[in-house]
């Protein structure tokens, strides 16, 4: 499995160094010392960041007994702990999370209410479920809507109502399940698919990689869900207005725990799911966000024994308190770019912009006091189309370089007419003459 970098992650993981290389450019570029302090940002990025330092590494990776594990940078994309994850593992009921993403998706894009009152038909209803199903506890003639049911996937993890979702959206379950391997292949996800969505299925399969990018997708588009679904404590279903008037001074509510514990043992943790099933293990998606940072740990395959829910409890735990300890996310603020000279062009200078986002992961101890350097080709000769990149961005701190951006044109720059092209190689000609030489 590779990092950002191309680099091979080992199996026991991947740490970070005390050293980062700062190599300055051997091309033809001049160093614009545009050197300025990094004040304090508010704005949250969410991208992948294309550029990693590299890593070494350390003392205290964590010992895992789970056949598999991933802790990323959910800002970044940027893995910083890897045991065998690229290796296909049941996802158990952390296939719900794809159920949900496209519910939500639908809600998004008007097609839904989250307040609407979806129809039951007896596919959904909890009698009908394969057996050892968790259960939200749907019956013929309930009264739900599709908060509840996501609700009802999020907390107790109900196979109807991921059932009940499904035929929300589409005439069949197998039909909803085309939509849901049509994502994964629209995320990238290319060992990552399903055939039924709610997880009880040994032939669902994932990666430990590629779920903990799903998650990142996952929380980026609906940030709400953390929130309104997967911190959530408890559930009780049917309550007296699920239920037809004649029934509801007898209804008999079920009161179902949130089956991840870590919610309440774990500072900063406010998702996602677990899930279990024979052939996987226990399965765990984690999310926790301590000041700036947000990690996402995803655990697959702990022992599908007695106790295996703990080792897959305590795995969870270790990645992200190593990670807490390790790294961070830093975001620094849009810099002030010069506006560089531009030769035999219409237009004598260009705006820069940045290739790549800024945010980046980093050690826990660096980036304090961040600087930024611009480093650019020179000369820039016209036509230039935008995009070209120019040159690049380099941000360090006192112990040396920490991330170096891409800088690329933000417009077209077309050439001048003969006589701009004519005048500007002949400045060019003499700049040459009287430029410094090399030693």
């Amino acid at each position: 499995m590779l990092n950002l970098h191309g680099n091979q992650i080992p199996a026991g993981g991947l740490g970070w160094g005390a050293h980062l290389r700062r190599d300055f450019l051997e091309m033809p570029l001049r160093s614009t010392v545009h050197a300025r302090r990094f004040g304090q940002v508010f704005a949250l990025l969410i991208f992948l960041a294309p550029f990693v330092p590299a890593l070494e590494p350390t003392a205290d990776v964590p010992d895992l007994g789970s056949r598999a594990a991933v802790l990323m940078d959910a800002a970044t994309g940027t893995v910083v702990y890897a045991k065998n994850g690229d290796a296909p593992i049941p996802p158990a009921s952390l296939a719900k999370l794809m159920t949900i993403h496209i519910a939500l998706q639908e809600v998004e894009a008007g097609r839904a209410s989250l307040d609407e009152i979806v129809e039951l038909p007896p596919e959904s209803w909890a009698n009908n479920q394969p057996p050892r199903s968790s259960l939200m506890h749907l019956a013929a003639g309930h009264i739900v809507s599709l908060r509840e049911l996501i609700l009802g996937m999020a907390i107790p993890s109900g196979n109807d109502a991921a059932v009940a979702v499904a035929l929300r959206f589409y005439p069949s379950v197998e039909e909803f399940v085309g939509r849901m391997n049509r994502e994964a292949r629209n995320l990238g996800l290319a060992q990552t698919r399903f055939v039924e969505p709610s997880g009880i299925s040994e032939e669902n399969m994932t990666t430990a990689l590629e779920f903990a990018e799903f998650c990142r997708v996952y929380i980026s588009r609906h940030p709400e869900s953390l929130r309104d679904f997967h911190s959530v404590m408890e559930f009780a279903y049917p309550r007296a207005d699920n239920v037809a008037p004649a029934y509801r001074s007898t209804v008999g509510t079920w009161r179902q725990r949130n089956h991840n514990t870590l919610l309440t043992r774990f500072e900063g943790a406010d998702g996602l799911k677990t899930g279990y099933i024979d052939e996987a293990g226990y399965n765990i998606a984690l999310t926790a966000a301590r000041l700036e940072t947000r990690l996402i740990a995803v655990v697959l395959g702990a022992p599908a024994s007695y106790g295996g829910d703990r080792i897959r409890d305590a795995d969870g735990t270790k990645l992200l308190t190593w990670g807490f300890s390790h790294f961070k996310t830093i975001r620094p603020p849009e810099p002030e770019l010069p506006l560089p000279r531009i030769w035999k062009g219409k237009l004598k200078q260009v705006e820069l912009i940045p290739g790549e986002p800024l945010v980046f992961t980093s050690f826990t101890d660096r980036g304090e006091g961040l600087l930024w350097e611009t480093v650019l080709e020179d000369p820039l000769i016209a036509p230039l189309s935008r995009g070209s990149e120019v040159g690049f961005l380099i941000l360090y701190d006192e112990a040396g370089e920490l991330r170096r951006i891409p800088l690329v044109t933000a417009t077209d720059i077309e050439q001048g007419n003969i006589f701009k092209r004519a005048w500007d190689s002949v400045g060019l000609f003499f700049r040459g003459l009287f430029k410094p030489k090399k030693k």
